[in-house]
């Protein structure tokens, strides 16, 4: 197989937040997508600074998207610390599958 054959655009892909804490908490299941393939780069920078906090968010705000494919934490405009870190712990689940 010519590895050009595995390349594709990147897709919206659907992510659901169903922890029972989180579902308990926020009254249902939340969902947000994310591309489906991301930079190299990304990846190894959660690899290199999974334990740094301001970088994983910084990666947070860049992954967790709207249907449309808009960020959802842009400007003033942020999300509940336990939402941010179970959705890019799930972005993390996802892409390594």
């Amino acid at each position: 197989m010519k590895i050009t054959e595995l390349t594709a655009k990147p897709q919206l892909t659907k992510i659901i937040l169903d922890d029972e804490e989180l579902v308990t908490k926020y009254g249902e299941e939340i969902e947000f997508w994310v591309w489906d393939r991301q930079p190299l780069e990304k990846y190894v920078a959660m690899a290199q600074n999974g334990g740094d906090t301001g970088v994983v968010m910084n990666l947070a705000k860049e992954m967790i998207l709207d249907e449309k494919g808009n960020l959802v934490m842009e400007g003033e405009n942020t999300l509940p610390s336990d939402i941010a870190m179970r959705a890019l712990t799930k972005v993390i689940e996802t892409l390594g599958k």
